[in-house]
């Protein structure tokens, strides 16, 4: 079936790729027939007046869990599917911590066979478990799972203490060109702590994570990444402590790439003051120091990819004493909004931050999306950037609602969203 030719005109295009925000149109059907000045449109085509809206490519979220299957309970790819739409998310990557968890091809192909069905059109990519079970021991076969089109491979929450599992994966990994997604936590320093490792912590009584943690495991994953040649996502950084050693390894060559919670940009530890269970987030909320650095690195491109991290917990999980509750935040809804914050204050310029969501993750998962250029597919939202809302996350169309962001002002709604060419939201 044929989609209906598009023309969006009188619109501010944001363009990631060329690194311009520009006044003009986009015409499309399910691939972008031509961006920026157009006079006229096929015959039958639907016309938007933008009236000034911004046009942006639709979002690449690398890193959302849903509970589909074996927790349908919390989410499921049609509930996924419906907050990512109204979030301007058009692609997702899915962890694998489902029950069972997905750690051979026959899991791989059961998310990709069922996930546009169900999902409304939202494209869900899989990605894969790193070791079998995500038990940190036994490396899974990432070669049949790349082949059957897992796009990258993870250990989820659950970093890989040992380092010559990690050495392996990443070394098998380079002949697949497969990208290994890590989140570097020392497990043992880690142990037990709920919160950022500082005074508010020693303040509130809570047990806490230092910041080292992050530091030692991520050294530790760098020179794993240098000594194999593999490319090494370091997944959800939190801590200013991590950049320089970053910085080093990108210097000298090293395929390593990072990326960041959206909650880490605009959220700090005081959050969680009063007991705030909705803020408990694993990596933890880190110090306002910590939070200006990580905007920073998103700036300067150091950090290429801001996600969600989206990861739906029920009331009864997190509405326990401080200590007890479940770590996690939704987020699919209010990734963009949510990292808009960093535009509106004037910390980081619109075409980096819509690129650390669109372009660069189409980069290291190899996918045509993100771009607004000719015969890319048109996954495209239309947003307007400066409206103002409350965040009421009862409101939320995940099957959860515990965000951080609740009763927070936050700026930019998405209008509508096009998925190739077809509207899935808004309109």
């Amino acid at each position: 079936q044929m989609t209906r030719p598009t023309l969006i005109k009188n619109a501010t295009l944001i363009d990631p790729a060329k690194d311009k925000v520009a006044t003009g149109a986009i015409l499309f059907d399910d691939k972008i027939l031509d961006v920026g000045a157009i006079s006229s449109a096929p015959d039958g085509a639907e016309i938007i007046d933008a009236d000034g809206l911004h046009i942006a490519p639709g979002l690449i979220d690398m890193r959302v869990s849903i509970g589909e299957p074996g927790a349908e309970h919390k989410e499921t790819f049609k509930s996924a599917g419906r907050a990512a739409a109204a979030g301007g998310v058009t692609t997702l990557v899915m962890q694998p911590n489902t029950n069972p968890i997905i750690d051979d091809q026959s899991l791989v192909d059961y998310v990709l066979r069922r996930g546009p069905d169900r999902s409304g059109g939202v494209r869900i990519l899989p990605a894969a478990a790193l070791t079998k079970h995500l038990d940190g021991e036994l490396m899974t076969e990432i070669g049949l799972m790349a082949e059957a089109g897992a796009v990258l491979f993870t250990n989820g929450d659950k970093p890989i203490a040992s380092s010559r599992v990690l050495r392996r994966a990443l070394s098998y990994a380079t002949s697949f060109d497969a990208l290994i997604a890590h989140r570097p936590e020392d497990p043992y320093l880690a142990e037990g702590g709920v919160m950022h490792e500082g005074e508010l912590a020693a303040r509130l009584g809570l047990p806490g994570i230092p910041a080292a943690a992050e530091l030692i495991m991520a050294e530790r994953d760098l020179a794993l990444a240098e000594l194999t040649g593999g490319k090494l996502l370091l997944d959800m950084l939190s801590s200013a402590q991590t950049l320089p050693a970053l910085k080093r390894a990108k210097a000298r060559g090293v395929k390593a790439f990072a990326s960041v919670n959206v909650h880490h940009l605009v959220l700090n530890e005081n959050d969680v003051d009063g007991y705030r269970t909705f803020a408990k987030l694993s990596p933890p909320l880190r110090s306002e120091d910590d939070r200006v650095a990580l905007g920073h690195a998103v700036s300067d491109g150091l950090i290429d990819v801001i996600v969600s991290g989206h990861d739906p917990q029920q009331a009864e999980d997190k509405r326990l004493p401080y200590e007890e509750a479940a770590f996690g935040a939704v987020g699919l809804e209010t990734l963009l909004a949510g990292a808009l914050t960093l535009h509106h204050k004037g910390d980081v310029a619109l075409t980096t931050l819509i690129r650390a969501m669109t372009l660069k993750p189409a980069e290291l998962l190899r996918l045509p999306q993100g771009r607004l250029t000719k015969n890319a597919p048109a996954d495209i939202i239309l947003i307007d950037l400066g409206a103002p809302f409350k965040l009421d996350s009862d409101k939320l169309k995940s099957k959860s609602n515990n965000s951080p962001f609740d009763k927070k002002l936050l700026q930019g709604v998405v209008k509508r969203t096009f998925i190739a060419g077809r509207t899935v939201y808004g309109g």
